[in-house]
């Protein structure tokens, strides 16, 4: 072969060399160098609510762990549907996260287009807290029990109205079953979050609801509001007094709320390890824990396979209580 042709190759081998290498050093270096900026924290909730100031403390506690700022953005609205649209289009670069929680998941059954996929368009990284849920009314309705309330109801059929944090969510839903299992009817009023909803309770404009626990506990532990059950499997530790559905007469109905972190699907495993390890030593922190659990929750940090479980979980969950309380998706 011509000396000159083959000198030729060379060069062109060597060009092509120098100019695919450095297309690939960006993705590489994005990895290692990451953090490299301040990161969002996407919540779908109001704040002031419990996984707002859940979501906060771990934001301190991380962001000294990771090297940047993680700031908290309260997109609420829509059942957390709006925040969840939002994450499940962002880069997937390991800078935009959502608190992901039952409600994402609850969603995919509740709306026939919430506008994201729970399960193919996030990476679930770990579940953080779980929190039980109360029954609650206003001191002046005068309703001691649960059995008071049911026979209120059943005396009269639709016209008690109770608040929730929006539709498909814990609340709704968890409403929903109570009074199927009942047998006793009442109206449906959604409101933007939980704390909305037990603003709703004490300014005595609907007559019940269902909130974490989180929410509604001061207000209870001052008098403001009367927590009638726990819909969970055994009692709250916090309110001992405080009987489950089904010790107060009503079984078939256990929920418990949970919350966690998620990011964008296609982020990097580097990135999403760096996440769980950051939030695996936060979560344990005892300051960190204090606040936790001085609201009712429980620490239950997860590994990204039982997170993601859990999402499935809860859609399946979602399905059953829906055909049981004969609910369409919207």
């Amino acid at each position: 072969m011509n000396p000159d042709c083959i000198a030729s190759r060379r060069l062109l081998c060597q060009a092509l060399a120098v100019s695919l290498l450095p297309a690939a050093w960006p993705a590489l270096a994005a990895d290692s160098d990451w953090p490299s900026r301040p990161i969002k924290w996407v919540l779908p909730y109001l704040a002031g609510t419990g996984p707002d100031i859940t979501a906060r403390t771990l934001a301190e506690a991380v962001s000294p762990l990771l090297g940047q700022p993680v700031v908290i953005e309260n997109r609420a609205g829509a059942a957390g549907n709006i925040g969840a649209r939002m994450v499940a289009h962002a880069p997937a670069d390991g800078y935009t996260w959502i608190y992901s929680a039952a409600p994402m998941a609850a969603n995919m059954r509740m709306y026939a287009n919430p506008g994201y996929d729970a399960v193919k368009d996030f990476r679930h990284i770990m579940r953080l807290t779980t929190s039980d849920i109360l029954l609650i009314v206003h001191p002046s309705s005068g309703i001691q029990s649960v059995r008071e309330l049911v026979e209120r109801a059943r005396a009269n059929p639709g016209k008690l109205d109770y608040a929730s944090g929006g539709v498909g969510t814990p609340s709704h839903l968890g409403v929903e079953l109570f009074l199927s299992a009942a047998g006793v009817q009442a109206t449906h009023v959604p409101y933007k979050g939980a704390s909305e909803m037990v603003n709703a309770v004490l300014g005595k404009q609907v007559f019940f609801a269902m909130p974490i626990f989180s929410v509604a506990f001061p207000h209870v532990q001052a008098g403001r509001l009367k927590a009638l059950a726990i819909a969970g499997n055994q009692r709250n530790a916090t309110l001992p007094d405080v009987p489950t559905l089904a010790e107060a007469g009503v079984p078939g109905v256990s929920l418990t709320s949970w919350g966690g972190i998620s990011v964008p699907a296609r982020t990097p495993d580097a990135i999403v390890s760096k996440i769980h390890a950051a939030f695996e030593q936060a979560i344990r922190q005892p300051a960190v824990r204090t606040v936790i659990e001085a609201s009712g929750g429980v620490v239950s940090p997860s590994s990204p396979q039982d997170y993601a479980k859990g999402f499935a979980q809860e859609i399946a969950l979602t399905e059953t209580m829906m055909k049981k309380a004969q609910l369409a998706p919207m």
